[in-house]
């Protein structure tokens, strides 16, 4: 690895970052050695609001009102109104097994919400053998306004083992166009069981709205786990969302370089921890795909790393350069990188330096893009056109 290269290259970015306007979307090159992404080819601009305040925000999701629902990762859900920058506290949140990267995950709405009011989450628990990631549906009542809360819940998935340690959940939520519920399951950084079919760990997951898992699984012969499993060999899929011709794209953390973003596919096998773009943390090489030709390819591999944390596919008109785009929440980078997955090779095309880490995304009925920065005392932000 040529590191001279990769110090240079770095350099010359904070170079270009200090001199971009915090308003204005800038090009980024992104050339690197072992990165499919292309030269930035777009400049749209936008400028930026800040709308709120948040402690480890995790996952922001719209209601039909067009309030917001938002996650704390210690395990508090907030209800925000966008006019008034008003935030209730959600009663009833269960208990949740907050540190690492554990706690209060994912919030997405039942496709009916609007007659069945019922919800979906994710967090961690704590149980026999340790920790693993639950996912949980609720009637989000609102009768008080001022009082929500969630009543009815009920558990309907969780990850299988239980392991030690605190990272690398994922537990990202995705319903299709179709009413299945889409489950992203990190491997827990225990690494082989992103290749065991009695773990649902380092998958992919199709399941009805109930939790069971849905028909045309394809591996609904190997037993009730393997059941819910769609594609396996995943690191840390903390990205998940369907672009506008309903296909499923990932964006997920590699080890020590390697970020990966995947077009999913019935079946395929990603590779990890066999093959990755990346190397493990001690140094020691991961073969790269192009050595396993069996394992699917990631669509683009970022090295440098962008640490992706979340994804959406922009439908709005308000950032027309941006219309069915993927927008990745970028950690490590700082920005929002835009992805062209209709072009082919699929590659970056835009990168906007926030200057904070972008930890989730939403589009609003308006056309606007509102995120939350991850972290403490973190930024509840809206995007709208200059």
């Amino acid at each position: 690895m040529n590191y001279s290269k990769y110090g240079l290259l770095l350099w010359l970015g904070f170079l270009s970052s200090v001199s971009i306007l915090a308003c204005h979307a800038q090009d980024k090159a992104a050339d690197e050695p072992n990165s499919q992404a292309a030269k930035a080819t777009l400049s749209q601009p936008y400028k930026i609001r800040k709308m709120g305040e948040f402690n480890e925000p995790w996952a922001i999701a719209v209601l039909p009102d067009q309030h917001l629902l938002i996650t704390e990762k210690a395990g508090k859900l907030f209800v925000f109104n966008p006019k008034t920058q008003q935030k209730i506290a959600v009663e009833g949140v269960p208990q949740v097994a907050y540190g690492g990267q554990g706690g209060l995950g994912d919030v997405v709405l039942h496709p009916d919400f609007k007659q069945n009011h019922i919800i979906y989450f994710s967090y961690a628990e704590q149980g026999k053998g340790g920790y693993g990631a639950v996912v949980v549906r609720a009637v989000l009542d609102e009768q008080l306004p001022n009082q929500p809360r969630l009543i009815d819940l009920q558990p309907i998935w969780r990850q299988v083992p239980k392991v030690s340690g605190q990272g690398h959940y994922a537990h990202r939520l995705a319903f299709d166009s179709a009413g299945k519920l889409w489950i992203s399951s990190g491997e827990r950084q225990k690494f082989q069981p992103a290749q065991d079919m009695q773990s649902n760990l380092g998958k992919i997951l199709r399941l009805n709205e109930d939790g069971s898992p849905a028909a045309g699984n394809p591996f609904m012969a190997q037993g009730p786990i393997a059941a819910q499993i769609w594609s396996l060999g995943h690191r840390n899929p903390l990205g998940m969302a369907f672009d506008a011709q309903g296909q499923l794209w990932v964006a997920e953390m590699g080890p020590r370089g390697g970020d990966e973003f995947n077009r999913i596919r019935k079946s395929a096998n990603y590779g990890y921890p066999i093959v990755s773009n990346g190397d493990h943390y001690s140094g020691r090489d991961i073969p790269d795909h192009t050595t396993r030709p069996e394992f699917q390819a990631p669509e683009i591999s970022w090295t440098p790393v962008i640490s992706p944390s979340s994804l959406i596919f922009y439908r709005g008109s308000e950032f027309p350069k941006w219309t069915n785009k993927a927008l990745i929440g970028g950690l490590s980078s700082q920005a929002i990188i835009v992805v062209d997955t209709q072009t082919v090779p699929v590659q970056e095309v835009q990168r906007l330096a926030m200057k904070q880490r972008i930890r989730g995304l939403v589009e609003t009925q308006d056309g606007s893009i509102w995120g939350i920065e991850d972290g403490k005392n973190a930024a509840l932000f809206q995007l709208t056109a200059p």
